[in-house]
């Protein structure tokens, strides 16, 4: 008769190996069912994933074979209407909630679509119809010719000119003619006013024609005429030469040679040495200026026929404040200019651009002071202008200390009153003429 288990495992306790043989019988005995249980799980996953994989395998084929054949044979689909497109994106919806149970549950479940997620996707299907991109880019690439009609032509001819500088350039000649100390005439006025602004429309139109390729890098001049091909470079040309040689003309024999040789000399400052300096050198910023201050001497000598101490002090007034005027432009242009090529203080030298325009800014309050001493103003007009002169320093110091575009903006603009301003109080303080207290003095 065979021994049991029980008692063979009774036999061997009284030693070590009993006890070893008895542990392992009874890890044997409680913990097979455990292990049991383990492998039929384990294969039960085995089984769902692999059922799992043969799902998205047959997807694949079917997705794949679905766009082998939309292009083989692509067919252009008609624009549907919204209503039509929220229906069929229903129904693509359904589908793929119909497609969700056959996931397995221990894998996680996908993001439900967003329905504006469906409509752009649609859109785009639609959209992307290869007929109709071949045929819109066809059509943007067809070059069209531009039609010059005769009732845009003034307006065109205006931003050629740069309308707005001729008039500043006008403004500051017409105070340098009326500051002079001579007896107002207005024939002589009117000529000197009318042929520094052909003269001025003359040098911003052959500025214009010599910086299209440069202009058309830059977002605050690539709406130029020329930039945009609204008129042709002959027709610019022969604008500025029908503006240059009545305006020098009437300057030179409506009122004298010397206003006319000054309005020549303008020209081709502006044209030959300012407008190729800006991509060489930051010495076109000085030169720049000088062709701004030139327009109030010309304004002194249509009066007085000579250069005189006063004839150059509203120059140096011009002359000083253009630095702050210009200066906090181009800081908030610096991409624009280094875009197109130009040599400028605020994109090359930023420190020096807050200096200069600091040192101009209380330039403006020593030459005020020095008005009335040169026989210009009264001694009142240093006084009354020292307000504004001190806050356009206030605001170049800040624009020195600063270097934001905040500051480069607050003195920009404060600079566009400035000057009418205080050539206005330099009008209101002009020093009487010589003779006129003894006008009504019958002669002896």
């Amino acid at each position: 008769m065979a021994p049991s288990p029980h008692t063979l495992s009774a036999r061997l306790l009284t030693g070590w190996g009993g006890g070893c043989v008895w542990y392992l019988e009874r890890s044997a005995v409680w913990e097979s069912p455990h292990r049991l249980r383990r492998l039929l799980r384990s294969r039960s996953k085995q089984w769902i994933s692999f059922q799992h994989c043969t799902f998205l395998r047959r997807m694949y084929v079917t997705q794949l074979s679905r766009s082998l054949n939309q292009q083989a044979k692509p067919k252009p689909e008609p624009v549907a209407p919204p209503f039509l497109e929220k229906t069929a994106l229903g129904g693509a919806k359904d589908e793929i909630y119909e497609m969700r149970p056959l996931s397995p549950p221990s894998l996680s479940v996908p993001r439900k679509p967003d329905e504006k997620e469906l409509m752009g996707l649609a859109s785009a299907a639609v959209t992307e119809d290869p007929m109709a991109v071949g045929k819109e880019t066809k059509e943007e690439k067809q070059w069209k010719e531009m039609k010059l009609s005769v009732d845009d032509l003034p307006g065109i001819l205006a931003r050629l000119s740069k309308i707005k500088l001729t008039a500043l350039v006008v403004s500051t000649t017409s105070a340098g003619f009326a500051l002079a100390p001579e007896p107002f005439a207005w024939p002589c006025f009117l000529l000197t006013t009318l042929g520094t602004g052909l003269a001025s429309c003359a040098a911003n139109s052959i500025n214009q024609f010599f910086e299209v390729p440069f202009d058309s890098n830059m977002n605050r001049t690539k709406n130029r005429p020329l930039v945009r091909g609204q008129i042709s470079p002959l027709l610019a040309v022969s604008f500025a030469a029908c503006c240059a040689v009545p305006g020098v003309a009437l300057l030179t024999w409506g009122v004298n040679p010397l206003t006319g040789a000054l309005g020549v000399f303008n020209i081709f400052l502006y044209t030959c040495c300012y407008t190729p300096l800006k991509r060489v050198s930051i010495a076109n910023t000085w030169v720049g200026a000088i062709v701004g201050a030139i327009p109030p001497i010309m304004g002194w000598t249509a009066a007085t026929g000579s250069l005189d101490a006063g004839a150059f002090l509203l120059g140096g007034i011009l002359y000083c404040w253009q630095f702050p005027h210009f200066n906090a432009l181009s800081w908030g242009l610096r991409e624009d200019y280094s875009r197109g090529g130009y040599c400028m203080m605020s994109v090359t030298h930023p420190g020096l651009c807050r200096r200069v325009a600091l040192r101009h800014c209380l330039a403006l309050v020593a030459l005020s002071a020095a008005a009335p001493a040169l026989d210009v103003t009264t001694w009142t007009f240093p006084v009354i202008a020292l307000p504004i002169n001190l806050y356009i320093s206030y605001l170049g110091f800040r624009f020195y200390r600063d270097a934001d575009r905040k500051s480069s903006r607050k003195l920009f603009f404060c600079s566009l009153w400035h000057l009418p301003l205080l050539l206005l109080l330099m009008l209101s303080c002009k020093r009487p003429l010589a003779g006129s207290s003894g006008a009504g003095e019958p002669p002896s």
